[in-house]
């Protein structure tokens, strides 16, 4: 059984006193950072995210059919009435229920059916670890008598786009039409991928930045270390994380590496504002309509928007907190920092992730060691190390030693933290699965690979063995 934690999550920050519907001005937009500051460095939290594929298992043997809709209603619809989870005011298109929160987590649809949860921000990863465990435990019992099954990959295996089922959210409609004109794989970033993330706070302007930099110099690293989806509609791609992979032609704009984050220059909020409001906007969200707008946000703040019935409207509050979520770099500022460059992984490595991270951005000499390795590479290298993560992943000659000093560094840091379970255990424990990967030199998706080979999932046979190597909850097929 795990050990549950005792530690008590301090307060999260209030947010700023704007009324959605307030216009605001750009002296407003630096709100959203310095009201999540937390000036205690110990009252610090971690939240993690996690997406998975579900899928219906028939009792006959046959295929394994993607979920649609009306699976999801019934999935959350039982851990309402089963599990204290309550519908979130957000609403699909038809007034369907799209999301559930529970004591400050959330679950979530992406758009080909992804259910994600978003986890409370803890005070440790032991108590992440025990979110997760519950999480399961919730999934699992909702979906054996509905005959689903989840499991975690960064790439759907076998399906294609069309055997995808889209779901009923509005925002999900404008994207799905204005992607493809940015670049060739949105649709496949909104359909098929998934991801792990981890989300951390700072104490200061200076310590964002700081943060923010040094997440960004080894998201490459991390990007290798937790890679797993080497497989694309059921054939070896030759990669070993296909989902990276996708997010290098979904929207150039609004992904990768904001320039200002390596040009040497001090950092400040004010240098993100200034990315994110050339970033064109996807849409304006009016009274739970989304309406088409494309343009830079800095841009709709000068001139408005006039919707179709003729009603013109200023930007807010509430846009701007939209905005926000619809930029998409390796690493994000919103009231904190979001780390968005693993694959979805099987709960042996889920937490790795979160206690990585942890252990370096969160500990003043790990940070320092870690900048020192990696922040004085040019753009080349830097490039390099990304082709690396994407095709080799661990084993690549120039990323496996990176991974191993990162993860030392992560290692000292948790030993040093000494956060205990009630077995006594550091939250350095939770990095054995991936330190033992990188001293065989593999990711998850060399594992994967040797687990199920070069074809996965075009028959059922062979979707199965795939779901049964990336199990997460539901029907054991």
């Amino acid at each position: 059984m795990l050990a549950i934690h005792t530690y008590e999550a301090p307060a999260l920050p209030m947010r700023p006193k704007h009324a959605d519907d307030e216009p605001i001005s750009r002296t407003d937009l630096l709100d959203v950072f310095t009201a999540a500051i937390r000036p205690d460095p110990s009252t610090h939290l971690v939240g993690t995210e996690l997406e998975k594929f579900g899928v219906r298992v028939p009792r006959d043997g046959g295929a394994l059919l993607p979920v649609d809709y009306g699976d999801i209603a019934r999935v959350l619809a039982a851990l309402c009435d089963d599990h204290g989870w309550t519908p979130g005011p957000d609403r699909g298109v038809g007034g369907e229920i799209i999301e559930l929160r529970k004591d400050g987590a959330s679950i979530t649809l992406e758009p080909g059916g992804q259910l994600e949860l978003s986890g409370k921000p803890l005070a440790t990863i032991h108590q992440t670890c025990a979110e997760f465990t519950q999480h399961y435990r919730e999934l699992h019992a909702v979906s054996l008598p509905l005959q689903l099954s989840w499991f975690t990959a960064g790439f759907h295996p076998w399906a294609t786009r069309e055997e995808l089922n889209w779901m009923p959210k509005g925002r999900y409609r404008v994207m799905r039409q204005y992607l493809p004109t940015r670049g060739g794989r949105g649709l496949d970033m909104m359909l098929r991928t998934c991801t792990v993330q981890a989300n951390f706070d700072f104490a200061s302007e200076q310590q964002c930045g700081e943060r923010l930099r040094v997440a960004n110099a080894i998201a490459p690293v991390l990007a290798a270390m937790f890679a797993n989806s080497p497989h694309v509609e059921g054939r070896d791609t030759g990669l070993r994380t296909a989902r990276s992979t996708v997010w290098t032609d979904v929207d150039n704009a609004r992904c990768g590496t904001p320039p200002f984050v390596f040009d040497g220059a001090p950092f400040s909020w004010e240098r993100y504002i200034d990315w994110a409001l050339d970033v064109p906007t996807f849409f304006v969200k009016r009274e739970g309509t989304y309406h088409p707008h494309h343009v830079p946000f800095r841009d709709f703040m000068r001139e408005g928007f006039t919707a179709p019935d003729g009603r013109h409207h200023v930007a807010t509050w509430a846009d701007w907190i939209l905005h926000m979520s619809t930029v998409f770099p390796e690493v994000r500022l919103k009231p904190y920092i979001e780390f968005r460059s693993a694959d979805a992984v099987s709960s042996r490595y889920l937490c790795a992730l979160p206690a990585v991270l942890q252990g370096v951005l969160y500990d003043d000499d790990a940070l320092a060691a870690t900048w020192a390795r990696l922040g004085s590479l040019d753009a080349g290298a830097r490039a390099e190390l990304w082709f690396e993560a994407r095709h080799g992943g661990v084993a690549s000659p120039l990323l496996r030693p990176h991974a191993a000093f990162v993860l030392a560094q992560a290692r000292a840091a948790l030993e040093r933290r000494n956060r205990r379970d009630d077995r006594g255990r550091t939250e350095a424990r939770f990095l054995d699965p991936v330190d033992e990967l990188v001293a065989r030199g593999q990711s998850p998706a060399d594992v994967v690979l040797e687990t199920v080979g070069e074809h996965a999932g075009r028959t059922p046979e062979a979707q199965r063995a795939f779901v049964r190597a990336h199990y997460f909850a539901g029907v054991e097929v």
